[in-house]
C-alpha cells in the first residue's frame, strides 16, 4: 500500500508479543500482533474487525503506545511515533493531544474515586489548555454538551450513571485534549442496542463536525460497514484483507473474510434463507504457537501445500482491495 499526503496515520511492519513464563527461568511469546502494514487517511474511519482474540485491540494499543511495539514503525502525519531502527523513541506526551482511545468497557475505564469533571479536566491540566479555573470550567461543560450531558452531571461520580452515560464521558474524556484521531475499541459492545445507535451517530456527527479521523474496532460487522470508509480484516494477529467497507462486502477476497460475512444477520428473511453460512471446522490455533506459512491454513476449506509453508504476501487484487491468500498467487 503506497503512501499519499492525505495518510495520517501509516503502520509498517508491527509486531507486538507479549512474554508469559513458561516454567522456572523459561518464557515464551504470545505473538498477538505479526507484520502488520496498512494506512487511515485523514478524515476517515477505517474498520477493524475478526473474532475475539484476533489482536484488534491489540493493535489498537500499539499505534498510539499505550502498549509498547515489539517492532515496526508508526508513522503519524509523517513522522514517527515508534520505529524500531531508532534507540530513543519520541516523547508521547506531544503525540498524547493528537492521538485519543475510546475504551471498551466505559465502567471500567472511569475512575470511581474521581468526579465527571475531573476525569475530564485531568487531561486540560496535563496538557495546560485552560489558562485558569473559569476557562477549565468552561470546558468540562462544554464537552459536556458536545456529547449530549449537562452541567448538571459534572459533579456526579461514573457509578451513578448509566452505561450509555458513562461512555459519553470517555468520549468526551478523549476529546478534551482536541485530538485529531481517535481509536475506538469496541466503543459500543457493551451496550445495549437502542443506545449503541445513539453514540454511533454521535461519533459520525463529531467526524463531520471537527473531520476527524478514526480507527474503529468492533465485532458487529453491520454497524463497521454503515461507518466505515474502509475495512481491514484481522485473523490470528495477521490482516488478511483491506477494501473499501462496500466492496469488501460486495466482493470479499480473502476465505476468512467470506466466512465472517455469511454470518451477518440479514432483515429479509428470504434472503436469509437463500443465504449459505459457511461453518468453519475446528479451533483457532493458539498465537503461542501459530502455524507455520498461513495462519488461517489450519481451517480454510481451500487450503493449498503451498499454504502450509509459506506466509502469503499482501497484494492489491483489485484496486485499493488487497488481501493475503495463496489462492491469488499465479
Amino acid at each position: 500500500m503506497t503512501e499519499d499526503k492525505q495518510d495520517l496515520v501509516v503502520i509498517k511492519n508491527l509486531k507486538k508479543y507479549f512474554p508469559i513464563k513458561t516454567g522456572f527461568l523459561k518464557k515464551t511469546y504470545v505473538q498477538a500482533v505479526e507484520n502488520v502494514s496498512f494506512t487511515i487517511k485523514k478524515g476517515e474511519t477505517f474498520g477493524l474487525v475478526g473474532e475475539s482474540g484476533c489482536g484488534k485491540t491489540t493493535l489498537g494499543r500499539s499505534i498510539i503506545r499505550l502498549y509498547e511495539p515489539t517492532s515496526g514503525k508508526v508513522f503519524y502525519d509523517g513522522e514517527p511515533v515508534y520505529d524500531d531502527e531508532e534507540k530513543k523513541q519520541p516523547d508521547m506526551l506531544y503525540y498524547r493531544r493528537k492521538m485519543q482511545i475510546i475504551f471498551q468497557d466505559p465502567s471500567a475505564s472511569l475512575d470511581p474515586r474521581m468526579t465527571v469533571a475531573d476525569i475530564i479536566g485531568e487531561a486540560i491540566d496535563i496538557h495546560k489548555l485552560a489558562q485558569n479555573k473559569q476557562e477549565r470550567f468552561e470546558k468540562i461543560i462544554a464537552l459536556l454538551d458536545k456529547v449530549g450531558l449537562n452541567s448538571e452531571h459534572a459533579n456526579r461520580y461514573p457509578h451513578e450513571f448509566s452505561g450509555g452515560q458513562q461512555q459519553r464521558i470517555g468520549i468526551a474524556r478523549a476529546l478534551a485534549v482536541e485530538p485529531e484521531f481517535i481509536v475506538c475499541d469496541e466503543p459500543i459492545s457493551a451496550l445495549d442496542v437502542s443506545i449503541q445507535s445513539q453514540i454511533v451517530n454521535m461519533l459520525e456527527d463529531m467526524q463531520a463536525d471537527i473531520g476527524l479521523t478514526y480507527l474503529f474496532i468492533a465485532h458487529d460487522l453491520s454497524v463497521v460497514r454503515h461507518i466505515s470508509n474502509r475495512i481491514g480484516v484481522m485473523y490470528l494477529g495477521n490482516l488478511v484483507e483491506v477494501g473499501e467497507s462496500n466492496e469488501i462486502y460486495k466482493n470479499p477476497l480473502h476465505p476468512y473474510s467470506k466466512t465472517l460475512l455469511s454470518a451477518v444477520p440479514v432483515p429479509d428473511p428470504k434472503v436469509s434463507r437463500a443465504r449459505q453460512r459457511i461453518i468453519l471446522q475446528g479451533e483457532i490455533p493458539s498465537p503461542i504457537s501459530p502455524p507455520p506459512g498461513c495462519r488461517f491454513h489450519t481451517r480454510c476449506p481451500y487450503a493449498k501445500p503451498i499454504c502450509k509453508e509459506a506466509p502469503p504476501k499482501f497484494k492489491e487484487l483489485e484496486p485499493n482491495h488487497y488481501a493475503a491468500c495463496h489462492l491469488f498467487s499465479n
